[in-house]
């Protein structure tokens, strides 16, 4: 059974920084991808970040500059990084992963989705 769990949500001010961080248990076997998505009410989840089992790491355009995602060595921890945060950046956000030898990106022709899910934590921004 894979759990992930996320922290570190919460409200802040405009303008300020935010680390979410995401704790990974469970039978991964052979590596995994992981994600970060976030969602509004009323709005469709969205893909904010990613990270391939390649390591290969990217971020959606609208936090370019400002959000950086990583994870540590043993790859039981995620965290998304995010910097001058705006009030659109105001959602719920959601660690996810998929199985080896998938992909994460949801804009690659080859991506089928997520495997695993969190619960989400919320983001509030003030302005």
């Amino acid at each position: 059974q894979v759990q992930l769990v996320e922290s570190g949500g919460g409200q802040v001010q405009s303008g300020e920084f935010l680390k979410l961080s995401c704790a990974v248990s469970g039978n991964l076997e052979r590596g995994y991808c992981m994600a970060w998505f976030r969602q509004v009410p009323g709005k469709e989840r969205e893909e904010v970040a990613f990270i391939e089992t390649d390591g290969r790491a990217s971020v959606v355009n609208s936090v370019l500059g400002r959000f950086t995602i990583n994870q540590n060595n043993a790859k039981n921890m995620l965290y998304l990084e995010m910097s001058d945060l705006k009030s659109e950046d105001t959602a719920t956000y959601y660690c996810a992963a998929a199985d080896y030898g998938a992909t994460c990106d949801s804009t690659n022709e080859y991506y089928y989705g997520m495997d695993y899910w969190g619960k989400g934590t919320l983001v509030t921004i003030a302005s």
